[in-house]
């Protein structure tokens, strides 16, 4: 084992963590949706219809471009409605759970590629570069797993792993066998875990020490042709599980916290799950929340009456924009205003101490001005104010030599939270990702 530390990042303390280890059971899902856009990458193409029964584990589109590639049914019912937005793309598909318990059970004697694909466990997968879910015709150089998430309030991955941590030994050999490389596994200092065939490193930190490609990039960096996977400990473990048994378990453990929760809590539930059934009785005031599937950096905004979004683990709740009429706006000087930098008081009383935050950007776009605050917040050999100006240029030769090959948006993440120039670094990685991969297909 060997110990990386980092010294760039930032942790942001929030109102509303999760005190307890103990994991609550909810109801049964009233309604459950898988999202294509969850899974970037992957060209839905419909193979069940509304109206159609579906059993757990059975597909519900596959890849365009790749037919082996599936995303299937976390619950057994009936599709209740294949949602659809502007030119006719798939926003969600809607299923009505019922009593059946059924589980499709693979034979997992065969390629292991061709099975993950099957089983809807390659979707969980990502490659960089591009940030993408793996095509199937590259094998990758390395595959990177992180066992820890170092996101604001995101849950303990020892937790949402429960009982499955005994499938991480078998999820290893699977991997192994899929790469010419190793299987790096990521750890937070004190963290224990039995990973037979794994190379484990410790990492020493702020966020985003959790991130993946982090973690890549402080190992084995990823340069021009280089592919890996990046992947987190709880999708390892469900791939041993689906060698062990030859069934996909579609519970899932969820954080559900933030200053606007009641009682911050661990509950169980299936993936997909609706957010009506989740939140049952947790919020303090839904109209003036903010309900963030995921943590308040890489998340995305939903409804009460919406559904949990891939990665399934984390719902966060935030005030949403609770002093509107605020003297001077985000130029006020209110000692209890939280900044990074010392443009305020609050540094006088330490960063650690947990803060109130809500929705609002305070403040609007502006030019940027090379200050040196994305390399502050980024932990790997690149530039980043110059990454971005590349980005936002079109210059592709620049974002290759600038280091684009190994970022992802969730790497801009922190960035974008204490850029001054109130820019959304997390689309412009995005897009010119995927301009790049259009550009290089």
């Amino acid at each position: 084992m060997s110990i990386v530390k980092l010294k760039k990042g930032f942790d942001i303390h929030l109102l509303g963590a999760i005190q307890s280890d103990n994991v609550a059971f909810t109801s049964p899902a009233r309604s459950v949706a898988v999202v294509p856009d969850d899974f970037h990458g992957v060209i839905p193409r419909m193979e069940k219809k509304e109206g159609e029964h579906v059993i757990a584990g059975e597909p519900l589109y596959h890849d365009k471009n790749n037919e082996d590639i599936k995303v299937v049914a976390p619950v057994c019912g009936s599709i209740k409605e294949v949602r659809r937005g502007v030119r006719r793309h798939i926003d969600a598909i809607i299923i009505s759970p019922d009593s059946d318990s059924s589980v499709v059970k693979h034979n997992t004697g065969g390629d292991p590629m061709q099975v993950l694909m099957a089983s809807g466990l390659w979707a969980m997968l990502r490659q960089r570069p591009y940030d993408v879910v793996p095509p199937a015709a590259v094998r990758p150089r390395d595959v990177f797993v992180t066992a820890f998430d170092s996101a604001p309030l995101a849950p303990d991955l020892n937790v949402v792993l429960g009982d499955k941590r005994q499938y991480i030994g078998r999820g290893i050999e699977v991997l192994k066998s899929l790469t010419d490389g190793n299987v790096y596994i990521g750890v937070r200092e004190g963290q224990e875990i039995n990973a037979p065939g794994a190379q484990v490193n410790t990492f020493v930190g702020p966020h985003p020490a959790g991130n993946a490609g982090v973690q890549a990039a402080n190992t084995v960096p990823v340069n021009k042709g280089d592919v890996v996977w990046t992947l987190d400990i709880v999708t390892l473990a469900r791939i041993g599980e689906l060698f062990t048994t030859g069934m996909v378990s579609h519970d899932t453990v969820v954080a559900v916290d933030g200053e606007m929760v009641q009682e911050p809590r661990y509950v169980k539930t299936v993936m997909g799950a609706d957010l009506e059934t989740v939140l049952k009785n947790e919020l303090t005031n839904v109209a003036k929340s903010r309900i963030i599937s995921g943590n308040v950096l890489t998340g995305v905004k939903v409804d009460p009456d919406q559904w949990l979004r891939a990665p399934y683990r984390h719902i966060t709740i935030i005030p949403e924009n609770s002093q509107p009429d605020e003297f001077m706006g985000w130029a006020s000087f209110n000692p209890s205003r939280f900044s990074i930098y010392r443009t305020f008081t609050t540094w006088l009383r330490g960063l650690k101490k947990p803060v109130s935050m809500d929705s609002r950007i305070k403040g609007g776009e502006r030019a940027i001005v090379r200050t040196g605050e994305y390399d502050a917040m980024l932990p790997m050999e690149i530039y980043g104010e110059f990454l971005i100006k590349a980005i936002i240029s079109g210059d592709i030769d620049k974002m290759e030599q600038l280091g684009i090959y190994e970022i992802a948006p969730e790497d801009f993440a922190l960035a974008e939270f204490a850029d001054t120039s109130k820019l959304e670094l997390q689309r412009i990685v995005r897009e010119g990702l995927d301009k790049l991969r259009a550009e290089m297909s």
